[in-house]
C-alpha cells in the first residue's frame, strides 16, 4: 500500500474483538493498542486505526474523517448518514424485533397499532411501521429498553436481539423482526473503491470468504466419482487426481461450511473415505 488509510472500528461493545481479529487474520498485524489508546497502526500496511463508539462511526465516515469504519448495519441505517455497505462481515448478528410481555394479547406486528412502544432506534421503527401503514407513538428510551412495558411507560418495546434470552429474562416475547443487521465495512456514499482502500476490502473478503468454506479431500472408487460429483454443494469443478492404485481417484475441492453436516454421510454412502476437511486461511474468488 503506498497511501496511508483511516480505518475506524469500536472502541467496545460486541464487535470490538471480532474485528481486531478480522484484521489480524487478513495479514495486516494491528499493533496492539494500551488500554486507553484511541489510536494506533498496522505493522504490515500503511493503515491507521481509530477506535471510537460504534454509534458514531458512520458520522465519521460520512465527514470524511476516516477512510471506511466496522459498525453494525443497524446503527448505519439508524443514523441517516450519507456511507455505502463495502463489505459484509459474517458476524455481529442480530434483529430489530418488536417484543411484548408475555401476557399481552398481541400475536403480530399489527396489532400493536395505536399503542406506545420504546425503542433505542426510533428511525428504523418509524420507517417500518410507516411502511406497515401503522400509527404508533414512539418512546425513545437510551438503555434498558426491556424494563419500559413493567414501568407503564410503553406497552411493547423494539430492541436489538441476538439470542432472544434478555427478552426470555424480562418476561417479553417477540412479535417478530422488523431488521436484520450484522458487522459491515463502509466507506463514502458512491465513493470510488480503488487503489489502498480497494485491497483492504480484498485481504477482509478473502477472510469473510474463507471462514465460510471448507477444502475438502477424500479418496473415492473411480466407478463412483460421478454419483460424488452429484452430490458435492461445490461451484465450479473439483480437481480429481489419479492414485497410484488405478481404481481410486482423490477429490479436492472448495465446500460451504454450513454444508458439512450432511454432506459427509452422503459421501461416505457412496463410497469416499479418508475424508478430511480443513480451514482455509483465506480464498479469493
Amino acid at each position: 500500500m503506498s497511501q496511508r488509510l483511516t480505518m475506524a472500528i469500536p472502541s467496545k461493545g460486541r464487535l470490538r474483538e471480532p474485528s481486531w481479529t478480522l484484521l489480524e487474520a487478513s495479514g495486516v498485524a494491528p499493533q496492539m493498542p494500551g488500554e486507553r489508546v484511541l489510536q494506533t497502526y498496522c505493522r504490515n500496511a500503511d493503515i491507521d486505526l481509530l477506535f471510537v463508539r460504534a454509534d458514531d462511526i458512520p458520522e465519521y465516515v460520512q465527514d470524511g474523517v476516516v477512510d471506511c469504519g466496522i459498525t453494525g448495519l443497524d446503527l448505519v441505517a439508524e443514523s441517516g448518514c450519507a456511507v455505502d455497505t463495502l463489505l459484509e462481515l459474517d458476524f455481529g448478528f442480530c434483529s430489530l424485533q418488536v417484543a411484548v410481555p408475555l401476557e399481552d394479547s398481541a400475536r403480530e406486528v399489527s396489532d400493536l397499532d395505536g399503542r406506545r412502544i420504546a425503542t433505542s432506534h426510533p428511525g428504523i421503527a418509524a420507517e417500518a411501521f410507516r411502511l406497515r401503514g401503522m400509527t404508533v407513538e414512539l418512546i425513545t428510551v437510551g438503555g434498558s429498553v426491556e424494563i419500559t412495558p413493567r414501568l407503564g411507560l410503553s406497552d411493547a418495546i423494539v430492541d436489538l436481539v441476538s439470542t432472544g434470552s434478555t427478552l426470555r429474562t424480562n418476561g417479553l416475547r417477540s412479535l417478530g423482526s422488523i431488521f436484520e443487521s450484522e458487522a459491515a465495512v463502509i466507506g463514502p456514499r458512491a465513493g470510488v473503491v480503488a487503489g489502498d482502500l480497494k485491497t483492504l476490502i480484498t485481504m477482509l473478503q478473502a477472510v469473510v470468504e474463507a471462514r465460510k468454506s471448507r477444502y475438502l479431500l477424500f479418496n473415492v472408487p473411480a466407478t463412483s466419482l460421478a454419483d460424488v460429483i452429484d452430490v458435492l454443494p461445490s461451484a465450479g469443478s473439483p480437481s480429481v487426481v489419479q492414485l497410484a492404485d488405478q481404481s481410486v481417484v482423490a477429490v479436492q475441492t472448495v465446500v460451504p461450511s454450513s454444508s458439512i453436516w450432511q454432506l459427509l454421510p452422503e459421501l461416505e454412502a457412496r463410497g469416499a473415505s479418508a475424508i478430511l476437511t480443513l480451514p482455509i486461511e483465506r480464498m479469493v474468488r
